[in-house]
């Protein structure tokens, strides 16, 4: 550890803070680690209470269910909730005032990417994800035609991709006359496009001669679409107009991510998440990597040039606006220590550090800029109701002074996916209404916490139920109308959640429109390709015009939010509950032995049928509080739980065969520290804080990382 001030701040972070990123900040170092620790000395206390007043609330609850053996009645619920203090006063009618906000956010709707930021290549191509291939997404995906066989190029499929992707354009950008299909040539005549489009105000620019460009730039509900003419290219050369590509401007916005899809368990891993993040602020950050036995260097796209109408140069950003997603408000970390020798609060520290380095983007000493409006966007997840979203605004406003930014340039993004935030989401949303910028949906995350706090009202439904529960469809309907009752719309995003399957785009393309139907002008892809297909949904729909359409609606009542999806007296059959338990110890371990043995916070893990399924924390979540819940009510057994988290590591083990790093789990169940985290996860499950996984994880990731660097004779003495 290194001494700073009354801190004692791991030996790794403070050298790259030190060394690297307070030299490249305007900020001043004599006075920037005095500043640092008055910080954590102002909130670590306050912290600590809003920790102990989760803690004091899941006691009420647990108390009046065990009470009543069960939920009790509803108004009488209602009632409790109220008393405590779980459900607050809703707040007089307001409207948020976020200032400097950029048009990505505001006033364009389209997807958003979320990528952990350990990960440099997955990060440049999230940041790069700005702009995608409509022709690459639609040949390389189950979208047209399923799913592509074979190798080389197959003729019959190019041309069902390009017949999709003209109609798309017939669909987005129409002609006066006729399909794109049957364009012969695109030219620029006196500042508008040949052949004429239905509305010639969507003709936004192109690259090239006039008469012969290289591309045409067009613009439709917001967002930018690239015709890409090249007659020598080996699509170009075979369509009529020479038309090779079509571009989509696709992921406006990427969170890169410090807190569900990452490991960061000490000062190293802190560090190393930090350096990616400083990467993208100041357009340094690389990634070498192998492909098809070619070594490639990844680096953050190019800005992109056209001449407007009239033939004036216009640029458009390369690259995604950027937010960072801090870790929430429970975790302490080994990488600083305060006075008194206890672990930091991990949340205090990334508000100070990735706004830092936001800083350098701002002073304009980046290669690129990220926020032309002079913002610095931080989603904020896991906060429990307004006290907390409170907190965290009275710690950006001290991070704002010790930065010298003026109030509210940190702006927050706030994640709806805790119980007790979802119910009083108007109120948590007036805590933070100077800095939001962002509301979303957490469907994962809140199905956890609705498990964990109502773990003793009695056993909950099977996992898949949960989908079609009644909260759920209240929770996602509720958090539009209260988000645009507030004001979000035309400031901020109103968001939506991850589609998990990556493999599965036919079926996105199907379903996921519902999301910008529903009034979201944002909503969350697993990768760039289908950041691309998801952009097609927002030329179809006119987001905003949808916002202005339900603006007046009311939400569900609290009451349909506040039903808790239990089973009643069902009669469980043997097959029903081992099929249960079986799904949900496959996914824990198929999850839990890549976090704890290879340090990877997410990443497409199979299911029990061999799909692949993005994980994080959050499904990890949900899995381990339901097992956790149906032992408490006696659905199970821990010996039957047991059974299956042995069958399935004989399964996950087989899965992940063809991995040269992979550690089996089976048959030396003892010996796997992975698999003793994955069932701590289940038979600890109930007395986890509020069912979060990260204190097992973290403390079973750390004695992996010790075992392995450790001496030999020590590994066999563990």
């Amino acid at each position: 550890m290194i001494k700073r001030g009354d801190l004692c701040i791991g030996r790794s972070l403070a050298a790259f803070l030190d060394d690297v990123v307070i030299p490249a900040a305007p900020v001043d170092p004599a006075s920037f680690w005095g500043g640092v620790s008055a910080i954590f000395a102002r909130f670590t206390d306050r912290n600590r209470q809003l920790l102990a007043k989760r803690d004091a609330l899941q006691a009420e609850i647990d108390s009046w269910h065990g009470a009543r053996g069960g939920l009790g009645e509803a108004s009488e619920y209602a009632a409790m909730l109220r008393r405590i203090g779980y459900l607050v006063p809703e707040p007089d009618t307001f409207a948020i005032s976020p200032r400097n906000v950029d048009a990505e956010i505001a006033t364009t709707a389209g997807p958003q990417l979320v990528v952990p930021v350990l990960n440099a290549r997955f990060l440049l191509n999230a940041a790069n994800a700005r702009w995608g291939s409509l022709y690459d997404a639609l040949y390389g995906t189950d979208a047209v035609d399923g799913a592509p066989a074979g190798v080389g190029y197959d003729a019959k499929r190019g041309a069902a991709v390009v017949a999709r992707a003209k109609a798309f354009l017939d669909d987005a950008v129409p002609l006066a006359e006729g399909s794109h299909a049957a364009v012969t040539a695109y030219a620029v005549r006196n500042g508008a496009l040949t052949p004429p489009l239905a509305d010639a105000s969507l003709f936004a620019g192109y690259r090239g001669h006039p008469a012969g460009p290289e591309a045409i730039l067009l613009r439709h509900n917001g967002l930018h679409i690239e015709l890409v003419i090249d007659r020598s290219h080996a699509i170009g050369r075979d369509d009529l107009a020479g038309l090779a590509d079509v571009f989509l401007e696709s992921a406006l916005t990427t969170i890169a991510d410090l807190e569900d899809s990452i490991a960061a368990v000490d000062a190293e891993d802190k560090a190393a998440a930090y350096a990616n993040w400083f990467g993208l602020m100041t357009g340094t950050l690389s990634a070498r990597f192998d492909k098809g036995g070619r070594v490639l260097t990844r680096t953050l796209a190019e800005d992109r040039a056209f001449l407007s109408p009239t033939g004036e140069a216009i640029t458009l950003p390369g690259r995604s606006l950027m937010f960072v997603r801090n870790v929430g408000h429970l975790m302490t970390t080994p990488a600083v220590l305060l006075a008194d020798g206890s672990e930091a609060f991990e949340g205090i520290l990334d508000a100070i550090v990735t706004s830092l380095i936001g800083t350098i983007d701002l002073a304009g000493r980046g290669k690129f800029e990220n926020s032309p409006s002079g913002s610095i966007y931080i989603v904020k997840p896991k906060m429990h109701g307004p006290d907390e979203a409170a907190f965290t605004n009275d710690l950006f406003d001290a991070v704002e002074d010790l930065l010298g930014l003026a109030r509210n340039t940190i702006k927050l993004g706030l994640m709806d996916e805790e119980r007790r935030t979802s119910a009083n989401l108007a109120a948590c949303i007036h805590a933070v209404r100077g800095r939001i910028v962002f509301v979303n949906t957490g469907f994962l995350d809140r199905t956890g916490d609705e498990i964990h706090t109502s773990m003793r009202a009695g056993a909950m439904i099977p996992k898949a139920e949960m989908k079609t529960s009644g909260w759920i469809k209240a929770y996602e309907d509720r958090n539009v109308r209260i988000a645009l009752a507030c004001g979000l719309s035309g400031k901020a995003q109103v968001g939506k959640g991850m589609w998990a399957a990556p493999d599965r785009m036919a079926d996105m393309l199907e379903q996921k429109i519902a999301q910008p139907l529903s009034g979201a002008n944002t909503a969350w892809v697993p990768s760039p390709t289908a950041a691309t297909l998801h952009a097609m949904h927002y030329h179809r729909v006119d987001v905003f015009a949808r916002q202005a359409e339900i603006a007046g609606e009311a939400p569900p009542p609290l009451a349909a939010l506040l039903e808790v999806p239990l089973a009643g007296l069902r009669n469980w059959a043997p097959e029903e509950v081992r099929a249960e338990l079986d799904n949900n110890a496959q996914g824990i371990l198929g999850y839990v032995v890549r976090w704890i043995d290879q340090g990877v916070g997410c990443s497409k893990v199979p299911d029990i049928h061999d799909v692949g399924l993005m994980e994080d924390r959050a499904t990890l979540r949900i899995s381990s509080q339901h097992l956790a819940n149906w032992l408490l009510h006696g659905v199970t057994t821990q010996a039957e739980v047991m059974a299956a988290f042995r069958r399935m590591a004989a399964k996950v083990d087989a899965q992940n065969a063809g991995d040269p790093s992979y550690q089996p789990m089976a048959p030396a169940f003892e010996a796997s520290i992975a698999f003793q985290a994955a069932t701590a996860l289940v038979f600890e499950g109930v007395g986890q804080p509020s069912g979060y996984t990260e204190p097992l994880l973290h403390s079973f990731r750390r004695r992996y990382k010790a075992a392995e660097h450790a001496p030999a004779e020590d590994v066999v003495a563990a």
